[in-house]
C-alpha cells in the first residue's frame, strides 16, 4: 500500500538524502549489512540514507525503537538480515514508519552518532543465502539467444507455459566490489575434434534483478499466486557471470553447471517491496496468440499490478579506459517490467511441486533484455555470439570480457508524483585465472590461504 512514507515532499535531517538524483532518499530506506573500517566489530544491519548508513544497533541502544515488538528489535541487531526477513511483511509495516520518523527533517532522531559514512564502511553480503535459483524470465533474451542457435525455432515449446529456471550455487555469490576470477573449464572449440581445458575465452555478464525470500513455505505446501509476494522481502541488483564457451559444451542435456557457478555478484542494498509500491506496473502483455496460462499461474491482481518499473543499466570500463580517464560505456538500458514472467509467478511455480523455500533464498530474474538494440542484457546478445564486436572509446574491441574489464550495473525507479529511488551499484572486476595454462589438473595446487 502507498502511504505517508512515500510522500515525495518528505525530507531528512541527513542533507545528502535530499540531494537530487540520490539513490537513497528517505522514501527508499534499503537494508544492508556493514562493518566500520575503523572498528573491529561484528557486522551490523544498517539502512542507506543519502551517503550515510543509519546504524540500527545504535538506534536500538538509543531507545529509538521502543514500542516496536521485542522480536523486531532483536532482529535489527543481528549480523545478517535473515531474522528481520523471517518476520514477514507485517514487521516492515512497523519498522518503516519508525525509520521515517527517526530520519525525518523535524529532527526527532537527529543524532550524527547514529550514522556511518558509506565510504567509511565495508559493505557485506546482506543475507546468509541458503539456496539460489536463477530464472529465464525475459522472452526477448530467450528469443535472441535461441535465434543464435536455432534460427527457425528460437523458443522451446515450454517457454510460454511456465517460468524456466536452473538451480545455482549460493556459495559463490559475492557482494558488489569483489573481484571476479576468470574461470577455467572444459570447452570444445568449433574447429577442434576434442575438448580442451583452460581459461574461458567467452566470459560474459548478465544484467538481472534478484529477489530475497522473506518468509518460506512448508515442504509440500505450494504458495498461491496471490500470496506469493508476501513471501518476498525485497530486491537487489544481480550479475550472473557466464562462461559461454564452457556453457555451450556442457549444458546439454541437464543445463548450466560450471559455466555459471563460479561467481554471481549482488548489490549490497536490499530495496523492500514497501519502497517499490509506487512503481508497480501491469504484468507483461501476453499477445492474444500466446497459449493461455494454467490457472495456478494467473490472477487478476498479478495481471494488473504484478510487474515493477525498475530501470536497469549495465556499463563496461576496460583497464585502458580507466588509465585514459574515460567514463564507463553504457552497454544496455531496459526496464524490469519487460519480463514475460512476474516475480509472483516465479515463486509460485517454484513451490508448485511442494518445494520449500526458506528465509534468505535468492531468486534471480534471468537476463533483463528488451526489444531494442540498446536494451540487450549481455554480450552474447549485443555482439551476436562474438560475430559483431563492440568498439570501446579507446578503439579496443570486445566480443566478450577481457581481464581488467569492469562491469557496473545500476538500477532505479522514477515516476511522476513520487521521489526517485535507486538500488546503488552492482560491480565486478575481471582478474586473471588462478589456474596455470597447462591442463594437468593433478599438478594444480590451491592458492595459499
Amino acid at each position: 500500500m502507498i502511504d505517508d512514507t512515500h510522500d515525495p515532499h518528505l525530507r531528512s535531517w541527513v542533507d545528502s538524502a535530499n540531494a537530487e538524483g540520490t539513490d537513497f532518499p528517505i522514501q527508499n530506506l534499503p537494508f544492508g549489512v556493514f562493518r566500520r573500517l575503523d572498528h573491529e566489530e561484528q557486522p551490523r544491519i544498517g539502512v542507506a540514507i543519502g551517503d550515510q548508513i543509519l546504524d540500527l544497533s545504535r538506534c536500538h541502544e538509543a531507545r529509538l525503537l521502543d514500542g516496536l515488538s521485542r522480536e523486531l528489535q532483536e532482529a535489527v541487531t543481528a549480523p545478517t538480515l535473515n531474522s528481520l526477513m523471517s518476520l514477514g511483511r507485517s514487521a516492515m509495516a512497523q519498522l518503516r514508519p519508525r525509520l521515517t520518523k527517526i530520519l525525518g527533517a523535524d529532527g526527532w532522531g537527529a543524532d550524527p552518532k547514529l550514522l556511518v559514512p558509506i565510504d567509511q564502511a565495508e559493505l557485506q553480503l546482506p543475507v546468509a543465502i541458503g539456496d539460489y535459483t536463477d530464472f529465464y524470465a525475459s522472452i526477448y533474451h530467450a528469443t535472441n539467444v535461441g535465434r543464435l542457435f536455432r534460427p527457425d525455432n528460437p523458443l522451446l515449446p515450454n517457454y510460454k507455459h511456465l517460468p524456466i529456471a536452473y538451480h545455482g550455487r549460493s556459495s559463490s555469490i559475492v557482494v558488489s566490489g569483489s573481484d571476479i576470477i576468470r574461470p577455467s573449464g572444459q570447452a570444445k572449440p568449433l574447429d577442434a575434434q576434442q575438448p580442451v581445458f583452460g581459461p574461458s575465452n567467452r566470459l560474459d555478464y548478465e544484467l538481472e534483478i534478484g529477489a530475497f525470500v522473506g518468509t518460506g513455505n512448508t515442504l509440500g505446501q505450494p504458495v498461491a499466486l496471490d500470496e506469493a509476494e508476501a513471501h518476498i522481502f525485497g530486491l537487489c541488483l544481480l550479475n550472473d557471470w557466464s562462461a559461454r564457451d564452457i556453457q555451450a559444451w556442457e549444458y546439454q542435456p541437464l543445463g548450466p553447471f560450471l559455466a555459471k557457478n563460479f561467481a554471481t555478484t549482488i548489490s549490497p542494498w536490499v530495496v523492500t517491496f514497501e519502497a517499490l509500491e509506487p512503481f508497480r506496473s501491469p504484468a507483461f502483455a501476453r499477445p492474444p496468440q500466446d497459449p493461455p496460462l494454467l490457472p495456478y499461474l494467473t490472477s487478476t491482481g498479478n495481471d494488473t499490478a504484478g510487474g515493477f518499473d525498475i530501470r536497469v543499466e549495465a556499463f563496461l570500463r576496460s583497464a585502458q579506459m580507466r588509465e585514459e580517464g574515460h567514463e564507463p560505456l553504457r552497454l544496455s538500458r531496459n526496464s524490469f517490467r519487460e519480463l514475460y514472467w512476474t516475480l509472483a509467478q516465479m515463486l509460485t511455480h517454484h513451490t508448485s511441486n511442494g518445494c520449500n523455500l526458506r528465509t534468505g533464498d535468492l531468486l534471480g530474474s534471468g537476463t533483463v533484455s528488451g526489444p531494442r538494440s540498446d536494451s540487450l542484457g549481455c554480450l552474447l546478445e549485443i555482439t551476436r555470439q562474438g560475430t559483431e564486436p563492440l568498439t570501446l572509446p579507446t578503439g579496443e574491441e570486445r566480443r566478450f570480457l577481457a581481464d581488467g574489464d569492469e562491469i557496473m550495473i545500476h538500477g532505479y525507479c522514477e515516476r511522476d508524483g513520487y521521489a526517485r529511488i535507486g538500488f546503488g551499484e552492482c560491480r565486478g572486476l575481471i582478474v586473471p585465472t588462478h589456474y596455470p595454462t597447462h591442463t594437468n589438473l593433478r599438478r594444480i595446487r590451491p592458492p595459499p590461504m
